[in-house]
């Protein structure tokens, strides 16, 4: 019997890889998808956003019970949290969310092998050779790699059952009392939001000058004002000098910006410093790919220098590791290599979410990149504590801002730090993906009471003509 060949073999089944397996297969192509772990769907679904939403929402639910008598609901009898029911329930989906991969694959008749996929060369007579430690070699035309990245960790530490990344914390077998985060990134955010919702006390430290460095600095503001308030302690400038074990904890030597070294303990540490790429053992040397410190650059159709094969995900040189970013790489490399349409990514149209209590969101420039760039830059800001909905939903945090320019009415930038503010975004990645101008989205209407109003509001302030305040 002739070997198979297979139009495409996609190494790793996370956000990147499952998107472009189910794409090919939609597509007429036949695919294969290389995946070392037991359970498709990578650290997104395994260990990633999938289970860190879940717990969020289960936070959400416990902060509105605290709040229940203003709602007029009140626990006559008190309630406790039953984290290992909590656990459970994260689980649960997790699992249902793999079993609806498993039945995607075999409903695009994809070939799922298990092991781990490693390149041998470049093509010969038209075909790649991958080979699959654990299972047989598997020979196709093309080739994506959607290998993923795991946790970074500070020199001299390894996780074990104090020193926590994102894998450990979500096997917590029950709520620490006390818990250090190291780095205010999304991870690191999100997981102190979590945790003081269920009464831990939490201490940030973030090496940079403030929490989200990445986002517009007055969301950053906003952030630590209203983890303030909740009684999250952030760090900023902050250096982590020293990490050991004490006692039954953990204890932190750390000194912030004036330069007092202080010292803190805890019962648990996350890690939370970034993500490095998977691509050491994959083969890379044995092709063309050239990496940077563990990052593939690959042209606007994600194909490397290696002819035929394909990168995605978060091993991408020049993009942000977020699933949504790898969903649409593997859709643009699967359309290049079947011959269909497509269009490359836009970096600057690229939604970053967070999902911390208050939720974040922002697609697009700053407003400092807008005015480093030499544009004309107005600004248009509209509070939650000014919308109707957020007042119905007791959530009054944060604001809207659009950065626009006013020249062309184009809008360069939303940042938004409050209720939903995930949710909202999609609106002000459709108009900017759309060439929607200032004006015209000034004329369109959004519905009564609802949280987008607050993102009407903000436009028409861009002109100072926001009704509500």
């Amino acid at each position: 019997m002739a070997e198979d060949i297979y139009d495409v073999a996609i190494i790793g089944s996370g956000p990147g890889g499952y998107t472009a397996a189910i794409r090919a297969g939609q597509l007429g192509l036949k695919a294969c998808l290389i995946e070392k772990d037991e359970r498709l769907g990578g650290t997104c679904l395994q260990v990633g956003c999938i289970p860190t939403k879940a717990l969020l929402f289960n936070a959400e639910i416990y902060d509105h019970l605290k709040a229940g008598k203003e709602f007029g609901i009140e626990a006559t009898n008190g309630f406790k949290v039953n984290w290992a029911t909590i656990q459970a329930r994260k689980d649960k989906i997790v699992l249902k969310h793999t079993r609806g991969l498993e039945f995607l694959m075999r409903k695009n008749k994809v070939t799922v092998v298990k092991g781990y996929g490693h390149l041998t060369g470049p093509r010969k007579e038209g075909v790649f050779t991958v080979e699959v430690r654990g299972a047989s070699s598997v020979k196709a035309r093309n080739v994506i790699l959607a290998t993923g990245s795991e946790a970074k960790m500070l020199p001299g530490l390894a996780p074990d059952d104090r020193v926590l990344t994102n894998i450990e914390i979500l096997e917590l077998k029950a709520i620490p009392k006390s818990l250090v985060v190291v780095g205010a990134g999304a991870v690191g955010v999100e997981f102190a939001s979590i945790f003081k919702s269920f009464d831990a006390d939490v201490t940030i430290l973030e090496m940079l000058p403030r929490l989200v460095p990445l986002e517009d600095e007055e969301i950053s503001k906003e952030l630590m004002r209203a983890f303030s308030k909740r009684g999250i302690k952030s760090f900023v400038g902050t250096k982590v000098e020293k990490v050991e074990k004490a006692n039954t904890g953990i204890a932190v030597a750390f000194t912030p910006p004036d330069g007092n070294q202080q010292r803190i303990e805890a019962e648990r540490i996350l890690i939370a410093v970034g993500r490095a790429p998977q691509t050491a053992n994959i083969g890379l040397e044995k092709t063309n790919i050239k990496s940077e410190r563990g990052f593939i650059h690959t042209n606007e159709w994600m194909e490397t220098q290696e002819p035929g094969i394909y990168a995605v995900g978060d091993i991408i040189a020049g993009f942000p590791q977020l699933a949504h970013v790898a969903f649409m790489q593997g859709m643009v490399a699967v359309a290049h290599i079947a011959g269909k349409p497509a269009r490359p990514l836009d970096r600057d149209k690229i939604p970053n979410c967070t999902y911390c209590e208050p939720q974040i969101s922002s697609v697009g420039m700053t407003e400092a990149q807008a005015r480093q760039s030499g544009r004309e830059v107005k600004i248009g800001k509209f509070p939650f504590s000014a919308n109707s909905k957020a007042s119905i939903v007791g959530s009054h945090e944060g604001f809207v801002k659009v950065v626009a320019d006013p020249k062309y009415g184009e809008i360069l930038g939303v940042h938004i730090i409050g209720p939903q503010a995930t949710e909202m975004i999609a609106e002000a990645v459709a108009a900017m993906e759309s060439e929607a101008t200032i004006e015209e989205l000034m004329f369109t209407i959004h519905p009564h009471p609802t949280l987008s109003e607050a993102m009407f509001d903000g436009i028409e302030n861009v002109y100072g003509l926001s009704i509500n305040i």
